[in-house]
Formats: C-alpha cells, structure tokens, sequence
C-alpha cells in the first residue's frame, strides 16, 4: 500500500461522519444568528470541481431543504465575496449591482441587509458565511467585525475538514485494502492509553503486509 493509500484511510478513520461535520456547521450559523440578532445565517461551500456554492448549513429550522442547493460561485453578493476575498456588509442590498436577486428568491428570502465574509484555509478561499437582515444601526462596528471573523475561522477549520475527510473517503472507495486498514485505525483510536506513534507504527506495518 503507497503512502497516500495509508494517509487517506488513517484520515478517513480518525476525521468524524459528515453527519457531525453537517451538525458543526449548523451550530456555528445558529449561534451566529443569535448573537447578531438576525433573521438568517447560512454557510455556503465552494465545490472546485463544478465551480459552484453549495448550502452547507442554514440557521433555521424551516430553510434546512436549502441544504445541498447550488449555483454559480460567480453569481451573487456571495460569489463576490468569495472571488474577492473580502468581507463585506451591505445596509442596502437591493440597490447594489452585486446581488443576484433571482439567487435569493429561488432559496425563498430575499434579504434586504447582510454581513458575509470569506471563508478561507491556506489562503485560499473554500466558502462563504453570512448574517442576513440583522438589526439595523448606524454603523457597523469594530467589535462586530472582530465578531464575525470569530465565527468565520470556525466555520473555515470546519469546512476543511469536511473536504478533507471526503478526499479520504473518495480515495477509499472501492479500495477493500485501504478500508481495512481504515477500520482497524479506528479502533485503534478507540484504545485509551496507546501512544500515538505506537498506533502509526502499527499501522504501517498493516499496510505493508497489505
């Protein structure tokens, strides 16, 4: 077994389900909607191979059928911000050129205010979270800023992760080698007080033989 065989299914082992990773990242846009006060949050995934934003999560309980919906990462004030690197806060989004309104009301609310910021790992720009309709005020301010990076670098380590452990996972599939050392890996995980480099060792000498 290569090295890159061995790394994907120790990954795949050690890394949670997709499942937590979906629950991860709900809690992330629900508690970030509460302390904004807003009307909505969501998360939104670039998916590389169609060049696309995918709904990651969504804070409201209602809106959890946005889950998985796509479209065009070059399309809307999210695209901008993802593209652009930048993050953004609009009062106004009706009147800025930005805002792909047919976007918004095909996921059933059009907001008429937002903060989004770039969701980034390595510097590079993986996704895109944002705060919809919070309370208006006149300006927008430093602790708020400083607030929303907070959240933008959970959500980022989250969703690398995330794409991390599916890389693994497509690296597995159909590979009953690789699968197996994947499962004792786990339950190796699973074996309070073995070292570390006692579990890689092992391991490794598994996917020799293999």
């Amino acid at each position: 077994m290569d090295d890159g065989r061995l790394e994907a299914a120790i990954a795949a082992a050690a890394l949670p389900a997709e499942e937590e990773f979906g629950e991860l990242l709900r809690s992330i846009v629900v508690v970030a909607r509460s302390i904004f006060g807003a009307e909505a949050s969501s998360i939104f995934l670039l998916d590389d191979e169609t060049d696309e934003l995918v709904f990651a999560a969504v804070a409201k309980e209602s809106e959890q059928h946005l889950v998985g919906v796509r479209f065009p990462s070059s399309q809307g004030i999210a695209g901008w911000v993802l593209s652009a690197r930048t993050p953004l806060v609009l009062e106004d989004v009706h009147n800025d050129p930005r805002h792909a309104r047919q976007v918004a009301e095909e996921t059933g609310y059009v907001p008429k205010g937002l903060m989004a910021v770039p969701l980034l790992h390595d510097d590079e720009p993986i996704g895109v979270l944002q705060v919809l309709d919070r309370p208006a005020q006149a300006s927008f301010s430093l602790a708020e800023m400083e607030l929303l990076g907070l959240f933008a670098t959970q959500a980022a380590t989250a969703l690398s992760l995330l794409l991390k452990a599916r890389r693994a996972q497509a690296i597995l599939a159909g590979d009953d080698e690789a699968a197996a050392v994947a499962a004792v890996a786990r339950a190796l995980d699973r074996r309070e007080g073995l070292a570390r480099e006692r579990r890689r060792a092992f391991l490794e000498a598994l996917a020799n033989v293999l």
